[in-house]
This record gives structure tokens, C-alpha cells and sequence, in this order.
């Protein structure tokens, strides 16, 4: 049934198969889950490749029924969770020079807050910037968290800020959000309340020469490039303009999902060829089925009923620009309704395409927790070991589990690493 390609960047020797079960790090019972799944789950490097980094300031929409993290530590040590890429994301701004500033203070806030947390927790977790690291915090019993980084608007168009993010432990590097930036174009353009339109579907083509000079950058750090959030073209012309295996840490397939920020299958045959990896995101508006023109429909209607635009990238597009915030509110619990919470069997329904299209060696999992991420059965990083069972129930062995929950990202992340080494 499983298919498994095999990528130019070389074998999927490292992390494949199942490491010693550590003491404390059991997953809690949950209910319907078959007995060996507990144990498939706990031997795993449980890797989570997309979380946001909180600040003070994150809306609590965003955040766990009880207002903290999504990925906080207990929530981590009860999910048996053993590492996740904590991005260090911006949204949309203006692109002017106060902007740029804004973005990168940002950006720097919430990096400052990774590293504080990790103080503060420093018998738990620590910072990784390597697969050998990751595995050696696994066998002695912490959590790694990795950093990432999302829009490079908040590079301000200066390369070195790249040098300076990868110094600063950033082996992660995505560099879109919502709306075209000057180095590449977004899945999702910008909208421009005041004039109420969006931005062209593509300014650069995919990738400006600033943009290519980036993955370049990139490249010759040995980090690894992420593509979510890009265009078609944008994504299509970073594997093409990359030395080393890119991934997507959370994104869909978007023939069982239609909508922009979902890959193709071009997509997905290009980030498999080149060894690359794509993570199922666990967001509701990126996993159901839109073939329904009836459900199409009431969308429109529920939108244009909240003063929206009918046209959307997904659903909840351009909420933020409902100013009362009791109609906010209810648009979203109105959509919600309409669309669902998500859930886990869908997201494995996103995993079995992926695995058919691609090949074993090319899926992974990253939630969106802590920016919208959360569906029925896994909504907290404590729920991860629901994604285990039913992919145990799929017909998926301890090996293949090993491979998506983290043994993929890791095999990217030591050929990123290599493919750099290899040209200093």
C-alpha cells in the first residue's frame, strides 16, 4: 500500500527506527487507542515541525482552553512530544521601512522568549540546532526546541539578518506569511481594506533576485528552507533554486482541500524529488473537502453577511478586518459551525494521499498550534498520541510511525546541514 521514493539527497538512514522509551515520558491513556500505539508512540521522537512562539500580546483565540500554550511543557511531557520547531512567525504589515523595524523587533521578542522559557525550564527543555542534537536531548530525557522563522519581511532586505537569525539558533527559515514581500510572492495576497482589493496573485514571478539570493543564504548556512505559506510558483521556484532538500512544516494536499495555501500535486512531486518533506497541519479550513457547491455557497453567504469580500484564499480570510469585536466573534463561530473543528481521521486522510503521491520518506506532521492549529482529537500537543493510533489503524508500521512523526524532519534537516558543508 505504502510507496516509498527515494530521494536524490541520499538514504533515509538516521533517525528511522524506534529509540529506547524514556522514564516520565509515557503518554497518557486515551480512550479507543490500541495498546501497542502507547508503546509505538513513546519509542518515537515525537516531532512537531510548525508551533507559533507566544508573547504576552497572542490573542487568546489562539491559545489553550485554559489561556497558555498550546505547546507548554506539561502539555509536551503528557503528549510524550520530544521536540518542535518554534517559529518565531510575523503577519502581515507595511512594507516601509518602520515595518521592516517592527517585523524584526518581533521577531527578536519572541526568539528572547523562546530562550527564556527554556531557562526556566532548563531541566526539560533545551535548544536544538542539529538532528544529533535533538537525539541527544530525547535519550537524556528533555524536550528540544528547535527555532524557526516565518516572513522575511522582518529581514528588512539585508541578507546578513539571515547570518544574524542562524547565530541567534534559527535552523528553520520560512519566507512568506500572509501577502507578497519583497523576496517572494504568498499563497494568500494581501488585502487592502482601504481600497478594498487584493494584491496580484503574483508580483515577482515567484521569487524576486533578492528571494533567490535568500535561499542561496540559506543553503550556505545549512538551514533548512520552508516553503509553506508560498505560491505555487514561489514554492516551485524554491526547490528549483535550492542545493538541498526543502520542506513544508504545515501544509495540505490541495486536491483533497482547495484552497491556496494547500500544495499541489506538482508541489508534491517536486518537494518529493528532491528529498524533501511535507507536514500535514492539523487546521480545520486546510483539511475538509470544498467540492460541496451547496457548502460553497453557504460560505459566501456567511461572509458577505459579515461585510467580506465572497472571494477568499480559505474561509476565514480577512476576519481581522471585522472591527466590532462581538461580530468578529461571530463570524468565526459561525464559520466554524458551518466548515468543523477539523480532526484527526482527516488529517490522516491528508497523510495517506501524501504518502501515495509521495512516498513515506516525504511526510511529517506540524500542528499551527498557538496560530489557529487545534482539530477534534488533537488540539493540544498533550493529544499527540491520537495521531499515532490512527495511524496505527491505517495500517502504518512502528517504522513508517518513526519516519512521520520525526525521522523525516531530521533526515532534511542533517541534508540541509550537509549540502552546506559540502560546498565550504
Amino acid at each position: 500500500m505504502i510507496r516509498s521514493r527515494r530521494p536524490r539527497w541520499g538514504s533515509t538512514a538516521g533517525l528511522l527506527g524506534l529509540v529506547l522509551v524514556l522514564a516520565g515520558c509515557a503518554a497518557a491513556p486515551v480512550a479507543d487507542v490500541p495498546a501497542t500505539a502507547a508503546d509505538i508512540h513513546a519509542a518515537s521522537i515525537v516531532l512537531d515541525a510548525h508551533a507559533d512562539i507566544v508573547l504576552p500580546e497572542t490573542s487568546a483565540q489562539y491559545l489553550g482552553a485554559d489561556g497558555r500554550s498550546k505547546v507548554a511543557v506539561d502539555k509536551l511531557r503528557t503528549g510524550n512530544v520530544g521536540a518542535v520547531v518554534m517559529a518565531a512567525a510575523v503577519g502581515p504589515g507595511p512594507r516601509t521601512a518602520a515595518g521592516d523595524a517592527a517585523a524584526r523587533d518581533e521577531v527578536d521578542r519572541k526568539l528572547a522568549a523562546l530562550e527564556s522559557l527554556v531557562a526556566e525550564h532548563s531541566q526539560t527543555l533545551t535548544i536544538a540546532t542539529t538532528a544529533a542534537a535533538v537525539r541527544e536531548a530525547r535519550a537524556a530525557g528533555r524536550i528540544a526546541l528547535i527555532p524557526g522563522f516565518q516572513n522575511a519581511r522582518a529581514l528588512g532586505g539585508d541578507l546578513d539578518a539571515l547570518n544574524e537569525l542562524y547565530a541567534a539558533g534559527v535552523r528553520v527559515f520560512a519566507l512568506n506569511h500572509i501577502g507578497h514581500n519583497d523576496y517572494a510572492d504568498s499563497s494568500r495576497p494581501n488585502f487592502d481594506g482601504a481600497t478594498g482589493t487584493y494584491e496580484p496573485a503574483e508580483e515577482h514571478g515567484g521569487l524576486s533576485e533578492l528571494g533567490r539570493a535568500a535561499v542561496q543564504r540559506i543553503n550556505d548556512l545549512g538551514a533548512v528552507l520552508d516553503v509553506s505559506q508560498s505560491s505555487r510558483v514561489a514554492t516551485l521556484s524554491m526547490v528549483a533554486a535550492s542545493r538541498a532538500p526543502v520542506i513544508a512544516s504545515h501544509s495540505n494536499a490541495r486536491s483533497l482541500s482547495a484552497v491556496s495555501r494547500n500544495l499541489s500535486d506538482a508541489e508534491l512531486d517536486a518537494i518529493a524529488d528532491q528529498g524533501g518533506v511535507v507536514h500535514v497541519v492539523a487546521f480545520g479550513a486546510y483539511l475538509i473537502d470544498y467540492s460541496d457547491p451547496e457548502l460553497l455557497r453557504q460560505i459566501r453567504e456567511v461572509r458577505v453577511g459579515a461585510g467580506l469580500p465572497a472571494a477568499y484564499a480559505y474561509p476565514y480570510e480577512l476576519y481581522w478586518e471585522i472591527k466590532d469585536p462581538d461580530a468578529k466573534r461571530a463570524f468565526l463561530t459561525t464559520m466554524r459551525d458551518l466548515i468543523g473543528p477539523g480532526s484527526v481521521q482527516r488529517m490522516v486522510d491528508h497523510v495517506d494521499y501524501l504518502v501515495q503521491r509521495m512516498g513515506i520518506d516525504h511526510v511529517g506532521i506540524g500542528s499551527d498550534f498557538n496560530h489557529g492549529g487545534g482539530v477534534d482529537g488533537f488540539r493540544e500537543a498533550d493529544e499527540a498520541l491520537n495521531i499515532t493510533g490512527e495511524l496505527l489503524r491505517r495500517g502504518y508500521s512502528a517504522g513508517d510511525i518513526a519516519r512521520i512523526w520525526g525521522g523525516n524532519f531530521l533526515r532534511v534537516l542533517d541534508a540541509a546541514a550537509a549540502a552546506a558543508e559540502a560546498t565550504r
